[in-house]
């Protein structure tokens, strides 16, 4: 079949509801099964889509024998529909394609035209304008709302959600550019409401008022992103704000660092001066150079020596990531972006693209797809960016750059050896270990002998010199001699190299004894290294005889295994040690039990954790978690690839603190995920992960599905634990929809199940808002007897303030919401700090405080905004609207009400009440522009 597009003008347009048009005329395309179909042959933008796929999107749990010839017709039905266009619709081998020109998909559309403006911003701004103000114009409204319940839909919908927040940030970036920043004040105020935490976002907004001479509100967003990083992260901003804010308050507007690059290393790079003085002339005039060279070589220390003075640096390591789809995570992590709604490579784009910079791409061999998609989005996104990468290969891309590190010279037959590069740096390391290595003219003859025989690999030399601690400089030589693989009598070249540095790796593993060279290899499991205490777990676990710490000191001084010293003291590999590890572990026919003890080792932290949290220890337990977060998910994976179910429930299960409580959006999936799959029918902790996926989605605003979630964990519960995870999530669904009844139910019977004392909580609200105030304070008096942990001291006393507030009693409210706030903060509870202050700030309004009260809801709504938490957040505008409404704003209040009772994941608007949807005329405003809405109302009253 030709690949042409057919002559018959056909257009499908999904930004907005599902359109489609035939030679110019609309036809319509009725019931949602059909339409979904369609749909997702659009979004497919001309790839094929299997049948299965069809079935999978359309009935994703129990799909009818006859669902693939109810697929077929309601293809076929679509032909029909598309009349003299029905030959767009294709039938492949498995599956349907629908063709379509980029001009005949609003969305690719809508891509090609960023595309070509991003092309021409670089170096005419003004002229890109009308590009992008044509493609913010695509979107219609809500993108295919009535379809949103299919799961690849739904995705889809998100994509498109991040390609129209980047449609936008380009138009404001382009429009400050081009002078005419007064156009863009509205959307660059939305796009920084709709995450607040976002530098990049912040920095456009900065920007933009700074252009239209608003220098005091420029400054004001900086001060705010300050104090909010440090309040909900404990981070600082990036040096760039800071740049940024002594421009602007000099009267200026400037571009800034990034970040800066990690401390160098405390030893003294050697032998490298003319490599150096080379790559910064390369990177004068290319924007992407990628290092290339064995494994050992000394790539990234070069790297570092060439980026350590330059300004605004950023250093994306790359050793401890192993999933390809944590790369755009580790690069907002080396950015220090906390992201967490939204594209997260597209925050980290806008932050680079906010000032000329370098970035250091560490370690690229491992992930080299990822890496080139992660390249070929930001070096067009941001052309003033410059990227020095690392790799044992090319990258590959259009425009690279190859600078090839060879080995460091070596000493010929005559001349002084000492003043060669790959002696000098023998005898410096050697220098670190032992005094007086090499005192004659034999002995340096010997060290010439050795580093010929390393090839002159940096690492190499590194790892032989570190020997000298136990063994003379003869008897170093010899076993060297004797150990290494040379691939025959003259010395290596080429790929040889790599087998070169692995024999010299080898040589030193050799060197350990047994119990040494086990726990070397099942050290390496651990993505981001280990914990003392982990590491004295892993030697007991192996059964190795003796004090764990001398072997662990026996590492290290071998130079095997990194000792860093951080809050606590943390144990890494080398990446090269590490493939090395983890290649012992499969010749040694360990595979399954390193796999067994690593999955071990991840329940036994989960657990570890969920004591923690439910403890006075809670803080340490936070920190734990987030500090353990990269291996915990090399775990979850793990467990997943395996297909071992009871790991990973018990993971999930473990972690239900975290999901309730604490932001960490990647959690609360894995509960999700795990939820959907097959393989956890009739499993002892189905009710168990249920009730944490449960929490999970109710987090997320998505009532209904918690509804569903907990109902079926609770209908397969058979212990308490089980069912206290799902009445739990079942009493705050019901108390979100104003079914204060069912929520006293449930949180009361799941008091029935465990100790803790959050359901008593959720059952004196819930009595509360139902006017029963005298019910609710025994209630609340139940739930602070049980507390133990800060967080449960700290919903009791969020409790208590409610029941005050409500019953008229401000003051006393006051101090309970603040000590609530300042436990929940402690704990590293972040939900409930948001959660707490919505309430602390209705108290301050009744007590006349009214624009401390609205700075708090600008702070907390911007706060649900990020976390994507709008069932929350629509609670809180509701109650801006009513503080609105008594400083005489109606407009405003009567504008967020309304889009509060249309919301349908808005919580009850009043006891007893239910959401009810709007009314009135015209299209409702977007999530988007009612944030912008609630700010603007507050800047005007308090400026």
């Amino acid at each position: 079949m030709s690949a042409t597009v057919p002559s018959v003008p056909l257009r499908v347009d999904v930004l907005g509801p599902l359109r489609v048009q035939v030679d110019g005329s609309a036809v319509d395309v009725p019931g949602p099964r059909r339409r979904a179909v369609l749909a997702l042959l659009a979004l497919a933008e001309g790839r094929a889509v299997a049948a299965d796929d069809l079935v999978d999107a359309l009935w994703p749990t129990d799909p009818p024998e006859s669902a693939r010839q109810a697929i077929q017709t309601h293809v076929s039905r679509l032909r029909a529909h598309l009349g003299p266009a029905a030959d767009r619709l294709e039938t492949s081998p498995g599956g349907y394609r629908l063709r379509l020109a980029a001009a005949e998909l609003d969305l690719s559309h809508a891509r090609s035209l960023l595309s070509a403006a991003r092309s021409r911003s670089a170096h005419d701004p003004g002229g890109a304008l009308a590009g992008l103000h044509e493609a913010c114009a695509l979107w219609r409204g809500p993108v295919l709302a009535d379809l949103a319940d299919v799961a690849p839909i739904a995705v889809s919908i998100e994509e498109c959600a991040r390609l129209q927040r980047e449609v936008a940030g380009t138009l404001v970036a382009s429009a400050v550019d081009a002078g005419r920043a007064a156009d863009v004040v509205d959307l660059a105020t939305a796009a920084h409401a709709a995450d607040p935490l976002d530098e990049a976002a912040a920095i456009a907004l900065m920007r933009t008022l700074a252009a239209v001479a608003r220098p005091a509100e420029a400054l004001q967003v900086g001060r705010e992103l300050r104090r909010r990083l440090a309040d909900e992260t404990g981070l600082d901003p990036s040096a760039a704000v800071g740049e940024l804010e002594r421009v602007i308050a000099g009267g200026g507007s400037g571009r800034v660092p990034a970040s800066s690059l990690a401390a160098r290393p405390p030893t003294r790079l050697i032998g490298r001066a003319a490599e150096v003085a080379a790559l910064h002339r390369v990177l004068a005039d290319e924007r992407l150079v990628t290092l290339v060279g064995t494994g050992g070589v000394g790539k990234t220390r070069l790297a570092q020596e060439v980026l350590a003075r330059a300004p605004a640096v950023t250093a994306l390591l790359l050793a401890p990531v192993t999933d390809p789809g944590a790369l755009p995570s580790a690069l907002a992590a080396a950015l220090r972006l906390d992201v967490v709604q939204g594209d997260v490579l597209e925050a980290c784009a806008a932050v680079l693209d906010a000032q000329p910079g370098m970035l250091l791409v560490d370690n690229c061999e491992h992930l080299l797809d990822p890496v080139r998609d992660l390249l070929s989005t930001l070096l067009p996104a941001c052309p003033r960016l410059t990227v020095l990468a690392t790799s044992r290969e090319p990258l590959g891309l259009p425009g690279e750059h190859t600078v090839r590190l060879a080995p460091l010279p070596l000493p010929g037959g005559d001349g002084d050896p000492s003043t060669v590069a790959s002696v000098a740096l023998f005898l410096e390391r050697a220098a670190r270990v032992r005094t007086a290595t090499a005192t004659s003219a034999a002995d340096l003859a010997l060290v010439a002998d050795i580093v010929r025989r390393l090839d002159g690999v940096p690492l190499a030399i590194e790892l032989a010199a570190s020997r000298l601690s136990a063994f003379s400089l003869r008897d170093l030589h010899d076993r060297l001699d004797r150990s290494l693989d040379l691939l025959g009598a003259g010395r290596p070249t080429g790929d040889s190299r790599h087998r070169t540095l692995r024999s010299t790796v080898e040589w030193s593993y050799r060197l350990l004894s047994p119990d040494e060279q086990r726990l070397f290899r099942h050290v390496a499991p651990f993505v981001d290294g280990l914990d003392l205490e982990a590491a004295e777990w892993l030697a007991a676990d192996l059964g190795l005889p003796g004090d764990p710490g001398a072997a662990l000191s026996r590492l290290v001084d071998a130079s095997m295994v990194d000792a860093q010293f951080e809050v606590r003291t943390r144990y890494r590999m080398l990446e090269t040690l590490r493939a090395f590890a983890l290649d012992r572990i499969s010749a040694a026919g360990e595979d399954d039990e390193s796999a067994d003890r690593m999955l071990r080792w991840g329940v036994r932290l989960a657990a570890g954790i969920e004591a923690g949290l439910a403890g006075d220890d809670e803080s340490d337990a936070d920190a734990t978690l987030r500090r353990e977060l990269a291996n915990l998910r090399a775990v979850w994976q793990l467990a997943r690839r395996r297909g071992a179910v009871d790991a990973a429930a018990d993971v999930v299960v473990s972690l239900y603190g975290a999901i309730a409580y604490r932001d960490l959006l990647e959690i609360r999936a894995w509960a999700e995920e795990l939820a959907a799959d097959p393989a956890l029918a009739g499993h002892p902790r189905a009710a168990g992960v249920h009730g944490a996926a449960a929490e999970a989605a109710y987090q997320r605003g998505d009532l209904d599905r918690a509804a569903t979630l907990a109902r079926t964990g609770l209908a397969q519960a058979t212990d308490d634990l089980g069912r206290w995870s799902c009445h739990v999530p079942w009493s705050v669904v019901a108390l979100a929809r104003g079914s204060f009844p069912e929520a006293v139910e449930h949180a009361l019977a799941a008091t029935r199940e465990s100790r803790r004392s959050d359901p008593f909580g959720v059952a004196a609200l819930a009595e509360l808002y139902a006017g029963n105030a005298s019910r609710a304070r025994s209630l609340g008096d139940a739930a602070l007897a049980r507390a133990v942990s800060p967080t449960e001291r700290a919903w009791a006393a969020y409790v208590a303030g409610e029941i005050e507030n409500a019953t008229g009693h401000a003051d006393v409210a006051e101090r309970d919401y603040r000590r609530a706030i300042g436990l929940a903060r402690g704990a590293g509870a972040t939900f409930l700090v948001g959660v707490a202050t919505v309430g602390l700030l209705t108290a301050v309004a009744d007590l006349g405080r009214v624009d401390e009260a609205l700075r708090g809801y600008r702070d907390v709504i911007r706060y649900f905004a990020r976390t994507g938490n709008w069932t929350h957040l629509w609670a809180t505008l509701r109650n801006l609207a009513d503080l609105l409404r008594r400083t005489g704003d109606d407009d405003a209040a009567r504008l967020l009400s309304a889009a509060a009772d249309a919301a349908p994941d808005a919580p009850a608007a009043g006891p007893g009440a239910a959401a009810v949807p709007s009314t009135g005329a015209g299209t409702p405003p977007t999530r988007a522009a009612v944030l912008a809405a609630a700010l603007r109302a507050i800047d005007e009253r308090i400026g």
